[in-house]
């Protein structure tokens, strides 16, 4: 499996987020040490895409409450294989959304965040990490949102409210680069 596009746009990605700089560190380091790293049946851990999904006026993202992990999230999803992470988030987010992708607008092909996270182990799943890459997109949100079977619910938030549905630092990050971007900074 090809790494070299993510490995490039890790190592290209800057965060004034220490805690985040050492997550993309150890992706890094993980994604070189495993030349699997996209394929699910990866025991340690792989590599998973979400998306951070705004309206056009950057004032909600798109969350969606997951079934099986009963909590509100971003959409995004196993990249099976697949090294093209952009392609993976792209095809996720239509998925968990309901929307078509030719109304998912990628905001940039540059990495928009970096978080590693222990899946703990389950009736469905061994115990392991998944080292997910975000990228920005948009979603007009004056459209339906169907969803799908994997979620109860799928809504727009106001940023100031992310919290509300989950406070997990994660999200907290990408709610304040979202307003930073609102601020053109």
């Amino acid at each position: 499996m090809h790494r070299l596009g993510l490995l490039n746009l890790l190592t290209h990605y800057r965060t004034p987020y220490m805690e985040e700089a050492a997550m993309v560190e150890r992706a890094i380091a993980f994604i070189r040490a495993h030349e699997n790293c996209f394929d699910r049946t990866l025991h340690d851990g792989h590599v998973t895409g979400s998306s951070w999904v705004v309206n056009p006026a950057r004032t909600h993202t798109l969350l969606l409450h997951h079934r099986k992990l009963d909590l509100w999230l971003q959409p995004g999803g196993h990249a099976d294989g697949d090294p093209d992470m952009l392609r993976v988030v792209l095809k996720e987010t239509a998925e968990e959304t309901g929307i078509d992708v030719e109304a998912i607008r990628l905001v940039q092909e540059q990495v928009f965040d970096v978080d590693m996270h222990v899946i703990h182990q389950s009736v469905h799943d061994h115990r392991h990490v998944h080292f997910d890459v975000r990228f920005l997109v948009e979603i007009d949100d004056r459209l339906p949102l169907p969803g799908n079977n994997e979620s109860y619910e799928v809504r727009w938030v106001p940023l100031h409210r992310v919290t509300h549905y989950n406070n997990a630092l994660s999200l907290l990050r990408m709610v304040r680069k979202t307003q930073a971007l609102q601020r053109g900074l």
